[in-house]
């Protein structure tokens, strides 16, 4: 049930309520600052708004006049706090541009804000999404993401999507409780998840999130903003806490689970104060070198590989073969043809009818599940 709360665009100084109190009485304002034990100045600077009417004098009030301290007080408190918030709504109208550089049409779209009520609104509504009080804030935390990004086609192109679409994840993260990070039970999981590539979304997505959470991981799905180029990212929430991002560009089965044991490949190998980005034409560095021959050798060992690759005359890859050697390692045929397809033995348009599409619904949708066929 919603209810609808009465927010006053003004607030009263406690000062106008006891200068109306004292007329009321025909109290003079001398006398008043004598029956209270205070300066006649405090009371005229209080009258005057100059003054706040602190716990001390609300007392010191209530006991002259009856009216309670705690009246005088919040008085006091709505007033300054709406002084406050005038200040801060003229500040944020010269923050719009700010505002502006962000997928805002996306976001409402997505549900993710609500619609900005006016120009300042907005800003109020990206701080929000980003969890900061002030833009200086939001530039402190994603300076030490830019660092990482160095290499980031996607950052240096849509600096504010690529963070958008990072907020966006995190913030579904936040509400997924998982254990205690547990490097052991993680490569359980991925040995477990890997047998699932061969079943159908319904049935191999939340079984993946079941065994990330237990393992300290949480696993979060997304589809990317516009002038990002994003397949997944990989970053730690806190020292026991991972989070695993994918966004399905290419929605394709073989993008999709190399994509996933790649971002594994970085919580397993690589430092947690690291955030990874793993997006087209990523720049080639030792770190990722290692993600990726480790999402290959996961997904297909390199001997067994090599030994199909033996098996089949003149590199003539027939549909069966790739069947049957998908089947030998249990394995979904589709991620046989991408490898193959990776290393140039087949053309890219070659045997994809063997692949999987896999279609991303946002979480906000109405619907238990991120996939559909």
């Amino acid at each position: 049930m919603s209810i609808n709360q009465f927010n006053p665009d003004y607030a009263i100084h406690p000062g106008e309520i006891l200068e109306e109190t004292l007329e009321a009485r025909s109290i003079k304002k001398a006398e008043f600052a004598k029956l209270c034990g205070l300066s006649v100045k405090t009371i005229s600077q209080i009258i005057n708004k100059k003054a706040p009417v602190m716990p001390e004098t609300a007392i010191q009030f209530e006991r002259v006049l009856g009216v309670a301290s705690h009246i005088w007080t919040n008085l006091d408190t709505s007033y300054r706090l709406h002084q406050a918030k005038e200040a801060d709504r003229k500040n944020r109208e010269n923050l719009v541009g700010w505002a502006k550089k962000f997928p805002v049409k996306e976001l409402l779209k997505r549900h993710l804000i609500a619609q900005p009520n006016n120009p300042a609104d907005l800003v109020e509504q990206m701080l929000r999404f980003f969890s900061v009080a002030s833009v200086d804030a939001w530039e402190e935390k994603f300076k030490n993401y830019s660092v990482n990004f160095r290499h980031s086609r996607s950052y240096e192109s849509a600096p504010e999507a690529v963070a958008t679409w990072l907020r966006t994840c995190e913030a579904r993260a936040e509400k997924i409780d998982v254990e205690q990070f547990d490097r052991d039970k993680f490569i359980s999981a991925l040995k477990q998840i890997r047998k699932l590539t061969n079943r159908e979304p319904n049935v191999f997505e939340p079984k993946m999130k079941e065994l990330c959470t237990v393992s300290g991981v949480a696993l979060v799905y997304a589809s990317e903003f516009a002038n990002t180029h994003l397949y997944g990212a990989t970053r730690w929430l806190n020292k026991d806490k991972a989070l695993i991002m994918l966004s399905l560009r290419q929605k394709m089965e073989d993008h999709f689970w190399f994509s996933f044991f790649h971002e594994a490949a970085h919580l397993l190998l690589h430092g947690k104060k690291e955030v990874f980005l793993d997006e087209e034409d990523t720049k080639s560095n030792d770190k990722e070198e290692e993600a990726n021959r480790f999402a290959r050798n996961i997904l297909i060992p390199q001997d067994q590989y090599e030994a199909f690759l033996r098996s089949v005359k003149r590199k003539y890859f027939s549909r069966q073969s790739v069947i049957d050697f998908a089947s030998q390692i249990n394995l979904s045929p589709g991620i046989v043809v991408g490898r193959l397809q990776h290393d140039r033995f087949i053309g890219f348009n070659t045997l994809n009818g063997l692949k999987q599409k896999f279609e991303l619904i946002e979480e906000n949708e109405k619907t238990s599940s991120p996939y559909s066929q």
